[in-house]
This record gives C-alpha cells, structure tokens and sequence, in this order.
C-alpha cells in the first residue's frame, strides 16, 4: 500500500496483468470450444470426424513444441529415461487421446451449452477416482458435495431439449479418462518429482497421443474419408483451429504459472457461463429453465469444491510456516546451548 491507502504501482502491474491472463485463457478456451464444434456439427461446416481432427491438432502440436524447445530453446526439455517415458508418459498419453476423442465426438450430438453442464462432473470423476486409487481419503462432506453437483446435472440433463443418449455417454467417457489421466499424473510424475508444463507435456505426450489416436483412425475414419473425393484440405480453417489450440496450451502455461491452478479453476466457471450465454444466444440452441436451474445447483456445489481446496491450501501453507518456524526455533536453541557449553568449557579449564 501506498501514501493513503492507495495501492503501489507494482502491485496493480500485478492484479492487471494476473486478469489479463485470465481474460487470454478464457478467450481462447471459448474459441477452441465453439471452433471445434464449427468444425464437426454437421448443420455448420459438416465435418464429422473427430479423430482425424484431434490428429491434426497432435501433428500441429508436436511440432511447434519440438521447434520451441529443440530449436529456439524456449523452455528446457525434462530429463526422462525410456522406462520412465514408457510406464508414466506412455499411459497418460492413451488416457490423453481417448478423452480428446470422445469430448470431440460429443460436439456432433449435443449442444455446447449441454457438453459444459456435463463437464461440471469433473470434480466429482476427479474425486471418485483418487478416492479408488487411494490418492485422495474418503471424506463424507466432501462425497455429499460430490452428491450434490451429480444432483445438479442429473436435474440439467432431464431439462435438455436435445437430449442424445450416445452423445451424453462420450462426454461422460471423456469426463471419465480425463479425470483418470489428472489422478495418474499425479502418481506416475509428480510423485517421482517430475513436472511438466504445458509445452514439454506437448512435447513428450502430444506424439504418444498421436500415434494410440491412429490405430481406430485406420478402422473408423480412414475409410470414410478415402471416398469422400469431394474432400480438400481447408488449410485457412484446419490452420488457424490448430493454432487456437497450441495458444490455448501457452495460456494455461501463463495462467498457471503466473496466478495458480485453483485460478484456472474459478476461471473454468466464468467460461462455462459465458459459453451456455452464447451457445443460447449466438448458436441458437435450446437453453430451458430447468437447464439452467440444474447447472445452477452443480455450480454451487463446484464453486463449494473450489472454495473447500482454496482452504485447505491455506492451511497447509500455514502449517508449514509453522514448521519452519519451530525447526528455526530449534536450530537457534541448539546454536545457544553450543555456545553455552563452550563458554562453560573455557571457564572449567581456567
């Protein structure tokens, strides 16, 4: 704080600077979204495949991040060994490739508004799995909020006009192998003190992902698109939707990086608003009361979850300053008591 109270100067570069990379995150994730259902809905561009897509997307992305780390240095590469890639990045990467698939393939059959009601479940696939594979302990006010935002999009889907019962079930598989990749990457890397950023975790995931997504584009989508002969390379629309993508990956580098995960997070629900907002407004697409007020409950119960983290970070923090406090304390006494007996020593021998 300033003279009167006012705020210094570096301190409202900072606040200026932490909103901008929120607003960046935000505009990007908003564009990737309605972009990649431009693409695949077959009343707009009329591109159903979502595998060739997120393929580009994986090409478009490994080579930039191979250029930004190899060529032009950008960020340093982590040092891995084979058996490390094999048995942490390896399983990640087919995690990775499944959900990019299916929450692609939901955007042929469901409205964006919908896909982002049913993306509230994250917390909850997040927890469930962690509590599964012993990452997280059960905790019955946790579950019942768990419970709660289940309720709030459970009440959401029954109020959906265009209600598509293949089209819910890739965007729940997709919730689901996402959730379990994010549980994995914190037992497979961050437990063995490995972390990546977004632009080495494209770098070493990117081409995995790529090459598990080419097995069901062989049988799937292949086929398909070798007798679509009408079909030419839109180099304009594929071009830019890919980089929309990798940009999209710089920013939760930046957002991270210079605010926190959590911020993201509370981010993440602004963009969902604003995302059912235009999908019923620009779209067109059937947003009904009961809609929104099901989102409405699951927001709350993912705004509590939000709030429930932002605390128990805190007092971890608190506790470890604790820590640092009492072995400081500690070291100081030890310190004393050497010198005490020192001086004990010198007056024994005099």
């Amino acid at each position: 704080m300033g003279k009167g109270g006012t705020l210094s100067d570096s301190v409202i570069k900072k606040i200026v600077l932490s909103y901008s990379y929120v607003a960046i995150w935000i505009f990007l994730s908003f564009t990737v979204i309605v972009y990649n259902k431009y693409i695949l809905d077959k009343k707009m561009y009329n591109w159903p495949f979502p595998i060739s897509l997120t393929m580009i997307h994986m090409s478009f992305c490994s080579t930039l991040a191979v250029l930004l780390i190899k060529v032009f240095k950008f960020v340093e590469p982590v040092s891995m060994s084979r058996e490390t890639y094999l048995r942490s990045v390896v399983p990640i990467g087919a995690l990775y490739s499944l959900s990019l698939w299916l929450s692609n393939s939901a955007y042929i059959y469901l409205s964006v508004s919908f896909i982002q009601m049913l993306k509230a479940l994250m917390p909850v696939a997040v927890y469930s799995i962690g509590v599964l594979l012993k990452k997280e302990g059960f905790k019955s006010d946790t579950m019942t909020n768990m419970l709660s935002i289940s309720f709030g999009v459970a009440v959401a889907a029954y109020g959906e006009a265009r209600f598509d019962v293949f089209g819910v079930i890739l965007q729940l598989g997709a919730v689901a192998f996402e959730a379990t990749r994010l549980v994995l990457i914190q037992i497979l890397l961050t437990s063995k003190g490995i972390t990546l950023n977004p632009i080495t975790s494209l770098y070493y995931v990117a081409p995995c992902c790529l090459a598990f997504l080419f097995i069901p584009w062989i049988y799937v989508e292949f086929p398909v698109l070798r007798d679509t002969s009408s079909f030419h390379f839109d180099y304009a629309i594929f071009g830019t939707n890919s980089l929309c993508a990798f940009a999209l990956n710089l920013a939760v580098f930046l957002l991270v990086g210079k605010t926190s995960a959590l911020t993201m997070n509370v981010a993440g629900v602004v963009k969902d608003w604003l995302l059912i907002a235009f999908s019923w407004s620009v779209i067109k697409d059937t947003v009904t009361p009961i809609n929104l007020f099901g989102y409405g409950i699951a927001f709350l119960g993912v705004a509590y979850y939000n709030h429930a983290k932002l605390q128990a970070l805190k007092a971890n923090e608190a506790q470890k300053k604790v820590q640092q406090g009492d072995e400081e304390s500690g070291r100081l006494l030890e310190e004393k008591g050497g010198g005490d007996g020192e001086g004990k020593k010198i007056e024994s021998e005099d």
